[in-house]
């Protein structure tokens, strides 16, 4: 699972890919901790990210650990973008921009999100 959670270049900038992508929701609790314990090592708002949440199983579970992380890690991160959220409930959704106090950005596609990412 270590591939799930690494750096993509696009346009020369890198982004920190969160592909958490048909994950069921025990992988995705596992993920979300490595996601927690990565960020944490980097420097204040010095990181883009992408999340990829296409197929992947949010409960009740994933959504509590979700606005933790969310919450936790925004200090480090500059811009985030999702994609896949099309399964995620849309109160899940609103959830976890309120609780984390962060704009949660939501594309079709990751090139459109990656595009808005890089972009000034």
């Amino acid at each position: 699972m270590d591939d799930r959670i690494r750096f993509i270049e696009h346009q020369g900038k890198q982004i920190l890919l969160l592909d958490f992508s048909h994950a069921n929701a025990h992988e995705l609790l596992l993920l979300l901790e490595q996601l927690r314990i990565t960020v944490a090592q980097h420097a204040r708002e010095s990181l883009v990210t992408l999340a990829d949440l296409t197929g992947a199983t949010v409960d009740h579970a994933v959504a509590t650990k979700i606005k933790e992380v969310l919450t936790l890690d925004r200090p480090f991160v500059k811009k985030t973008a999702w994609v896949g959220t099309e399964s995620v409930s849309h109160a899940f959704m609103e959830n976890f921009e309120t609780f984390s106090q962060r704009e949660i950005v939501t594309f079709k596609t990751r090139e459109e999100a990656m595009d808005w990412l890089v972009g000034d």
